[in-house]
């Protein structure tokens, strides 16, 4: 017995719905059925292409140009803008779980947060407007990516506003505009372990045995937390575990990078004295996953969620108008939350865009990924395609 894998190619139906028209004895008028109701109004698009086409674009990066010359070859005439309109038609219809989602993070007491680049928006002379995604990633494995058109520090505001929950941790790389809302805001600031070795590995080059004593260092600090995973400790055990093993090994990385500042001849520029002075100067943010067992020692969780992001801009490269960025970061919070709770995101667009508009509004937080998958999982609705006569 033998096997190979075969493929065929992505395919599209043409769904046929025949409707019986009556002639009335009584008035001799001719009545007709109302036509299947769809998600978007007198639309040509069953509801499984719409997914199909929210997924092809941003899960896997499919342009919709590209889409469209798919459709072509397959036989299919439709206009690009039709699909442009579908996809933004769809987006917000997704809106308000996006918004429901949203609010169930910033709930969360233990929060991550990064911001990445977007080109979005003509600026004139055929150039384009850098807007940032601001990813905000919750400790119920929920991430949403709010657009703003700058880089300044008002946006975490925006994002997360000034009434944090109680003992609320707030983790991110050492951009100063995190640490200025957890001051106005009394959020305890968390600081990022993967960023503070990044700026050892890439001083290698200006003093390979500097760094690598870093490195050294910092690896026993990871060593101790792949150990945790693998015992599955968690709450006071947890940090029970980093306050008798981490702890001891931080403050000897610490003490050698007080005296590394002793040394003679390395200047202000050098990388290792600014990687020196980065890992330093944030020592207290460093240490709060030692007594906070639920703080991540890193927010490399929140990097592997948003890489959609640069995986996309090497594909659609840019968004015409900050609108579209707004319903990029719909989308994908949805799609990238699907995948941390292995929901297929496919089987959920199609559910969510027929349920959304009939599901009551104050219960529009059971549609987010998290809650549908205890709620409607079991039983999604599915499109007319997957009905037998």
């Amino acid at each position: 017995m033998s096997f190979r894998l075969a493929q065929r190619p992505g395919s599209y139906v043409v769904l046929k719905y025949v409707r019986p028209v009556i002639k009335r004895t009584d008035s001799n008028q001719l009545h007709c059925a109302p036509a299947p109701a769809g998600v978007f109004d007198a639309s040509r698009a069953d509801v499984s292409f719409v997914a199909g086409l929210l997924v092809d674009k941003f899960a896997y990066h499919l342009p919709l140009y590209r889409q469209h010359q798919r459709l072509t070859d397959s036989g299919v005439t439709v206009s690009r803008p039709w699909l442009t309109q579908m996809a933004q038609q769809g987006s917000g219809l997704l809106e308000p779980i996006y918004a429901a989602q949203f609010d169930s993070i910033r709930r969360a007491r233990v929060k991550a947060m990064d911001e990445t680049p977007i080109k979005a928006g003509r600026l004139g002379n055929g150039k384009m407007k850098t807007g940032y995604f601001w990813p905000v990633y919750g400790e119920q494995d929920e991430v949403c990516f709010p657009y703003f058109p700058s880089r300044a520090a008002q946006h975490v505001r925006d994002a997360l506003g000034l009434t944090p929950t109680e003992q609320a941790v707030l983790l991110t790389d050492g951009y100063a505009a995190y640490e200025n809302y957890a001051k106005k805001t009394g959020v305890t600031h968390a600081q990022c372990w993967a960023h503070t070795r990044r700026g050892f590995f890439d001083a290698q080059a200006a003093d390979p045995k500097g760094a690598g004593v870093a490195l050294t260092h910092i690896q026993a600090v990871y060593a101790i937390e792949e150990e945790i995973r693998e015992r599955r400790l968690v709450k006071e055990n947890k940090r029970l575990h980093r306050l008798t093993h981490s702890k001891p090994r931080v403050e000897i990385f610490f003490d050698w990078v007080d005296r590394q500042f002793e040394r003679q001849g390395l200047l202000p520029s050098n990388p290792f004295v600014q990687a020196l002075a980065y890992a330093r100067e944030r020592r207290v943010g460093l240490e709060v996953f030692l007594t906070d067992p639920d703080v991540p020692i890193d927010t490399n969780h929140l990097e592997r969620a948003l890489r959609a992001i640069p995986m996309g801009r090497k594909n659609w490269n840019f968004c015409w108008t900050e609108l579209g960025a707004q319903q990029v970061g719909i989308v994908q919070s949805l799609i990238i939350t699907c995948r941390l709770h292995s929901i297929d995101p496919y089987t959920y667009f199609v559910d969510v865009l027929q349920r959304v508009g009939q599901h009551p509004a104050a219960r529009v937080a059971e549609l987010t990924p998290r809650l549908w998958k205890q709620h409607f999982a079991a039983n999604p609705l599915r499109s007319d395609l997957y009905r037998t006569p």
